[in-house]
C-alpha cells in the first residue's frame, strides 16, 4: 500500500479568508415546491468544500444556481464580493465558474473536440479554426490524462468515457470555481485517483471546488467543509476531517442511521436458479464464462469499468447477443431468448443507466413500475388494460418504498435521483421473481436511500429470490453478498467464497495475473 498522501493532505488547508464565491438567502421556488428556502453557502479559494444531502435536499438546485443553469426566486450570489447576475451557463463560464453536472449535457452526434469547444469555438478569418480546436482539445485531454481520441463520436463512448468529456469540458477555459457534481459514479479507481490528483492541483492555485457526493470515503479523502442540507434548508457547515460518519447522516436525515449493511443472515441457499456455462458474447465483450445463482443467495459481480460483469448477466437477460454457450433458469434452456421471454419466465435486470436504459423519463411513475407487468393482473385483465388496478398496486408500491413525494401520475424526470431508483426498483415487486439482476444500483443516491435499497435487497433475497449485484462499489461487494465472481477483460478471474471476500483477495483480481 503506498504512503502516497492524499491530495487533502498534500495542500495547505484554506485559511478562513474572504469567500471566493457566496450565496445569500438563496431560494427556488416552483409552483407548489419550495426547492430551496433561504440557504447560504460559501466557498474559499483553494478548498473542497461538499455539500450534502439525501436526494431532494436541495443540492442540485443550488449548484444549477451557482451554475448559472437555473435563476433564483430570491437571494444574491457573490463572486470576489461583487454581486453577480448569472443568466446562464455561458454566463457563469465567462466569470470563471464550470460545472459538471450528474446528468451528461453531451451531443451524442457530435465529436468529443466538438463537444469540448460547443458553442466557444475558436475562429480563423470567420471560420471555426478546425485544427486549433483538434490541438487544444489534445491538450486538454493529456493534461487530464484520459485516453480519448478527440474525433471519436461521443455516441460510440462508454457511460464512463462520456464522463471523461464532461470533466474535460470543465478545463477549457480558465477556472475560478469548478462543481462537480459525482464526478465519480462512472469512473474507475485508478481515473478516480487521477481526478483527485487534478483536483489537489486546481486547489493549490486557489480554485475553489464545490464537491457533491455520497461517498464518504470521498468526502475523507479530499474535502475540507461539508455543508449539510435538508429538505431544501441548509443545516449546518462542519469540518471533513473531524465530523463522523454518523454526525452527518443524523444532520442530512434529523435521525440517527445504524450500520449501512443490513445483517445477512441468508442460511444455507436453495436449488439452482441461473446456470450459465461457457458463454461468450459476439464481440468477445464476455468470454467463455461460468456462473451458477441459487434461490435464496446474493451472488456478486465485481470487476472494473469494461470488465464484462454487467454484459454477462444482459446477455442472459437476451439483450446482448450471445455466440457461444448456454442458459439454463430453472432448468429451462433460454439461451438467445428475448428480454420479454425472460421477464414472463421469471427472471428481471435491473440496469445501471437508470434515465437511459432503465426508465421512461417522461413518462409517469404508474407507468414505469408497472412495465413489466401489463400482461398480469391486477395490470390486466385479459386482453384489456385494467387503470384503476394499476393505479391501487402502483400507489402501495410508491408507500412501501417511501417514494417522495407519493405522486405515481407525476413524469420521473420530475423526481431526484434516489426517488428515480425506486421507482425502478418497484418495478421488481410486481410480479414473482426468481431472479433479479441489480446492475449499480446505488449509483447516485445518497446514504438513507442507499442503506433503504441494501435492505430491500436482502429482504427479496430471504424471501428465496436469486439476486446478482454487480457493483463497481467494493464495499457493496464485500458486506452485502454471499459469495462473489470478479471478472477482468471480459472472463472471470476468480470465484471468492464469504469467507474469502476480503478487499485484498477481490483487488488481486482486478488486473491481469502472471503466468505461474
Amino acid at each position: 500500500m503506498s504512503n502516497r498522501q492524499t491530495p487533502a493532505q498534500d495542500r495547505m488547508q484554506p485559511a478562513a479568508a474572504s469567500p471566493l464565491l457566496e450565496a445569500k438567502n438563496l431560494t427556488k421556488e416552483y409552483p407548489g415546491v419550495t426547492a430551496l428556502d433561504q440557504v447560504n453557502f460559501e466557498l474559499r479559494p483553494g478548498e473542497v468544500h461538499v455539500v450534502f444531502g439525501e436526494n431532494g435536499a436541495g443540492k442540485s438546485t443550488l449548484i444549477s444556481i451557482l451554475a448559472g443553469a437555473n435563476q433564483p426566486t430570491a437571494g444574491e450570489i457573490f463572486l470576489r464580493g461583487e454581486a453577480q447576475h448569472l443568466h446562464s451557463v455561458h454566463d457563469a463560464r465567462e466569470n470563471g465558474i464550470s460545472a459538471v453536472f450528474q446528468e451528461f449535457s453531451l451531443i451524442p452526434q457530435m465529436t468529443v473536440e466538438e463537444n469540448l469547444f460547443l458553442g466557444g469555438e475558436p475562429t480563423r478569418r470567420g471560420f471555426i479554426d478546425k485544427d486549433r480546436i483538434r490541438r487544444e482539445a489534445r491538450a486538454i485531454l493529456d493534461e487530464l490524462g484520459f485516453n480519448l481520441n478527440p474525433r471519436q463520436r461521443v455516441d460510440h463512448l462508454t457511460r464512463a468515457e462520456q464522463q471523461m468529456v464532461e470533466i474535460a469540458k470543465a478545463f477549457r477555459s480558465d477556472l475560478s470555481v469548478l462543481i462537480l457534481d459525482e464526478p465519480t459514479a462512472s469512473l474507475t479507481s485508478h481515473e478516480t485517483d487521477h481526478l483527485f490528483e487534478l483536483i489537489a492541483q486546481l486547489t493549490k492555485r486557489g480554485v475553489g471546488i464545490v464537491y457533491i457526493t455520497h461517498r464518504m470515503a470521498e468526502i475523507r479523502r479530499i474535502g475540507d467543509r461539508i455543508t449539510v442540507m435538508r429538505d431544501g434548508r441548509y443545516v449546518d457547515t462542519v469540518d471533513a476531517g473531524s465530523t463522523s460518519e454518523d454526525d452527518l447522516v443524523r444532520l442530512m436525515t434529523g435521525r440517527v442511521v445504524g450500520s449501512i449493511f443490513p445483517e445477512l443472515d441468508l442460511g444455507e441457499p436453495g436449488r439452482q436458479v441461473l446456470q450459465v456455462k461457457d458463454l461468450t458474447t459476439v464481440g468477445d465483450t464476455v468470454r467463455a464464462a461460468s456462473v451458477e445463482v441459487r434461490a435464496g443467495e446474493i451472488v456478486g459481480m465485481a470487476g472494473l469499468v469494461g470488465s464484462g460483469k454487467s454484459e454477462l448477466l444482459q446477455a442472459c437477460f437476451g439483450a446482448i447477443q450471445i455466440e457461444s454457450g448456454s442458459v439454463q433458469l430453472n432448468g429451462a434452456d433460454i439461451t438467445g431468448k428475448p428480454p420479454r421471454h425472460s421477464i414472463r419466465a421469471g427472471f428481471l435486470y435491473l440496469p445501471a443507466d437508470r434515465r437511459k436504459e432503465g426508465l421512461m423519463m417522461m413518462r409517469s411513475v404508474r407507468e414505469n413500475v408497472s412495465l413489466a407487468s401489463l400482461d398480469i393482473a391486477p395490470f390486466s385483465n385479459g386482453l384489456w388494460m385494467d387503470r384503476s388496478g394499476e393505479a391501487r398496486a402502483v400507489s402501495s408500491l410508491a408507500e412501501r418504498l417511501n417514494l417522495s413525494p407519493p405522486r405515481i401520475e407525476r413524469a420521473v424526470d420530475h423526481f431526484s435521483g434516489g426517488n428515480q431508483q425506486k421507482a425502478m426498483l418497484a418495478r421488481s415487486l410486481t410480479r414473482s421473481y426468481d431472479l433479479i439482476v441489480f446492475d449499480e444500483p446505488t449509483v447516485g443516491v445518497d446514504v438513507g436511500t442507499r442503506a433503504s435499497i441494501y435492505e430491500f435487497i436482502v429482504e427479496l433475497a430471504k424471501q428465496g429470490t436469486a439476486i446478482v449485484l454487480i457493483s463497481s462499489d467494493l464495499p457493496e461487494i464485500l458486506h452485502l453478498t454471499s459469495r462473489a465472481y470478479v471478472f477482468y477483460r471480459g472472463r472471470i478471474q476468480a470465484e471468492l467464497s464469504a469467507g474469502q471476500l476480503t478487499e485484498e483477495n477481490v483487488l488481486a483480481h482486478f488486473f491481469e495475473r502472471e503466468a505461474a
